[in-house]
């Protein structure tokens, strides 16, 4: 890795750390475990609450329909509680046996390799602003700037776009990781196999589609493509403190539905704030994204860019 993305942001760290005083910054960076348990306590009591929704209500669509987008949510959430062990913010102790226990755990809803993600993400920061050596950027990106090739972001064939990015990225990696890579994607593959075979054989395939087909294989690429379009495709190329997206606050709707995660350009400049402090993070840092002239995206707008307007990733989308 060639740390393009500390070399970058090094002509804007004294800015930041004009904007952010040392004691917020030190009390933002506070690791409080028993937040990190409620917000899973919460995820799994919204998932308890839709799956008995289904099994109540199953035949009336109106119910299911919304119950079965709550399950994919939550499947998709857990990637970001998979991005808080990897940042390792979950436990004070940075080499807690917790943070790689979690890591498992939550990567198996989604179908992911805890190591492949570790190592993908990292390399993501490091080498953010690049074109080759971002994993995102470089395998992740549709290439195709057609309206049709995004769409299929938004659809089980997101699956194989992303398994294939993550093979392409995974080609140079030592061969130890690789292995263990391999091993996890069937643990994950068979905890899914093994899940749909269980609903199948004891509710029946219509609620296996609801519990299960329809939220991990619909609607989680849906919150994955969303999310992501909030990361790194409204940037500004020539001002490295722009080469995220700022997002609008949305502490109703967005900071629940997606974890904190839509505050993705402030993670960027301190990543080891948790999650839960990022709200008050953004808030520090307005007077920064002011003088730098970043202004805030919604997801509305953001999809209207990319699909209406057809913009290219990675540059600058304009009023």
């Amino acid at each position: 890795m060639s740390g393009n993305w500390d070399r970058a942001a090094a002509s804007f760290r004294g800015d930041l750390a004009e904007a952010v005083p040392t004691d917020t910054l030190r009390a933002l960076h506070r690791i409080v475990p028993w937040r990190h348990a409620l917000v899973v306590v919460r995820q799994l009591v919204v998932l308890a609450v839709a799956v008995a929704v289904i099994l109540r209500w199953g035949d009336l669509f109106y119910v299911w329909i919304p119950a079965s987008i709550a399950i994919g949510f939550v499947v998709f959430d857990f990637t970001v509680l998979v991005h808080e062990v990897v940042h390792e913010v979950v436990v004070a102790d940075r080499k807690s046996i917790w943070h790689r226990v979690l890591g498992h755990a939550y990567a198996l809803p989604s179908g992911l390799s805890f190591g492949q993600f570790r190592r993908w993400h990292l390399d993501h920061h490091a080498e953010l602003g690049t074109s080759d050596q971002d994993p995102k950027r470089a395998y992740l990106t549709p290439k195709r700037v057609e309206r049709w090739f995004k769409a299929l972001y938004f659809t089980p064939a997101l699956f194989p776009i992303y398994f294939r990015a993550a093979r392409k990225a995974a080609a140079d990696y030592e061969p130890a990781l690789r292995r263990r890579i391999a091993w996890e994607r069937r643990a994950a593959i068979g905890f899914h196999l093994a899940l749909a075979a269980a609903l199948g054989l004891t509710l029946g395939p219509a609620l296996m589609l609801k519990l299960h087909v329809l939220p991990v294989f619909f609607v989680f690429p849906v919150a994955f493509t969303v999310n992501r379009l909030g990361q790194h495709y409204d940037v500004t190329p020539d001002d490295p403190a722009g080469w995220g997206t700022l997002m609008r606050p949305s502490p109703w709707l967005w900071d629940r539905v997606f974890l904190w995660s839509n505050y993705h350009l402030e993670h960027h400049y301190f990543p080891r704030v948790p999650m839960y402090h990022l709200p008050a993070l953004h808030r520090a840092l307005r007077p920064f994204f002011e003088t730098r002239g970043l202004r805030t995206r919604t997801y509305g707008g953001l999809l209207f860019d990319w699909l209406v307007r057809n913009r290219a990733p990675h540059t600058r989308w304009g009023e």
